[in-house]
């Protein structure tokens, strides 16, 4: 008989939280009911699927009220969800290296790991978001148990140079790694330098718990402007709501909040003191609509773009953002040319295939020996993403 001599690709596999299910996604994208540009899968894990290194996503099992509050009260008692992934403990089992995207999913899948130390064990890279910075909130209890689970992950990787920076100095010995987020950015709009209305429209959308509403409320309130909050919030609502000059929107399809943008002059992101790089994702989205960003400097947001490619201001410094948003108003040239920048750096590495890229060259770098050499890997993924240091991104 014929020997087949073909190699056996990599698996990876992606979980990811209860709800982003590679088919429940999936549905509800098709029936247009996720805001922003999103890709068919979650985050775009699955483009970098290759003959040679498969790439599959967790599914979210059925539940009536009993498994759900199972799924709660576990949650609960242990800070992460571990129910969900027991679900698909299947799949982790069959897979060569399994890829988290934040420390529920990391912890959850350290956990099933070490209930079965005779299994097979997959290679695992385990993404952190909100974690490190509240780490110093944590009980002791906790940080014992937390720290013992992720110092299982072959990688920990953080979407901030802050995060990673932190966690560099609490996992001493522990391999760390700064993995660059982007989002969807195969068609970008592009606009010609043109003024800006009169009022001028100021756009900010989010639901990050580090939105800083109060110095944008209070940085354009004597200002000529009309003022549009997007946000699903319901305190931030409250609070939007008191202030005259704002408008709260409600929106309920991508229609409506494209055509936010393509009336925007500038796209505010406000955001607190932070080390997670809060705001990433809809400074990129303004970047891809065709709008010129103004956002606070915090979180290691300059590392993904430099300050000729968006506008930074002082954490908390309503003076100065309600300044920068006159500035930038004033100046169609500035603000086409900040929007070239910024898009350029978005078509080069910041953009969902590079993120993936990324998750599949560390991938490669902690598969044994064998599995490396029979599986083929281009050149231009083992490289990574090309792009330009940031000096201010600090050191790792």
């Amino acid at each position: 008989m014929p020997v087949n001599n073909t190699p056996r690709p990599i698996r990876a596999f992606v979980q990811l939280s209860h709800g982003y299910g590679a088919a429940t996604w999936h549905d509800r994208w098709k029936q247009g009911r996720i805001l922003g540009l999103n890709e068919e899968y979650a985050y775009g894990y699955l483009r970098g699927s290759t003959p040679g290194f498969v790439i599959t996503q967790s599914e979210d099992a059925r539940e009536g009220l009993i498994g759900r509050a199972v799924r709660y009260a576990a949650r609960l008692i242990l800070g992460f969800d571990f129910v969900h992934v027991w679900r698909n403990r299947r799949s982790i089992f069959e897979s060569d290296v399994v890829w988290t995207h934040t420390e529920s999913q990391s912890m959850a899948v350290q956990l099933l790991l070490r209930l079965y130390p005779g299994r097979r064990r997959p290679g695992t890279i385990g993404q952190s978001v909100w974690l490190i910075d509240r780490w110093g909130r944590e009980s002791w209890k906790n940080r014992l148990v937390f720290r013992w689970l992720l110092s299982g992950v072959d990688i920990l990787t953080f979407l901030s140079p802050c995060n990673a920076a932190d966690a560099a100095k609490l996992f001493p010995g522990k391999r760390v790694e700064l993995v660059e987020f982007g989002i969807r950015a195969d068609e970008m709009v592009t606009r010609p330098a043109a003024p800006a209305h009169e009022p001028v429209n100021v756009l900010s959308l989010g639901n990050d718990r580090h939105r800083d509403w109060d110095t944008l409320l209070k940085a354009t309130a004597d200002m000529p402007c009309r003022l549009t909050i997007g946000t699903t919030d319901p305190a931030a609502r409250r609070k939007i709501a008191a202030w005259p000059h704002a408008r709260l929107a409600t929106l309920s399809n991508n229609t409506e909040l494209f055509a936010l943008y393509d009336q925007a002059d500038v796209v505010v992101v406000p955001v607190g003191p932070n080390r997670h790089a809060s705001g990433i994702t809809a400074i990129e989205e303004a970047v891809a609509r065709g709008v010129a960003v103004i956002t606070t400097d915090a979180g290691g947001l300059r590392h993904y773009f430099a300050d000729d490619a968006v506008c930074y201001v002082p954490v908390g410094d309503a003076a100065a953002m309600g300044r920068a948003i006159q500035e930038l108003a004033a100046d169609a040239d500035r603000r086409a040319a900040m929007l070239a920048r910024a898009q350029a750096r978005m078509r080069d590495c910041l953009n969902s295939r590079a993120y993936v890229a990324r998750h599949v060259a560390l991938s490669y770098e902690i598969l044994p020996a064998p599995a490396r050499s029979a599986a083929p890997f281009p050149a231009a993924v083992a490289r990574g993403p090309q792009h330009p240091a940031h000096p201010e991104a600090g050191a790792i």
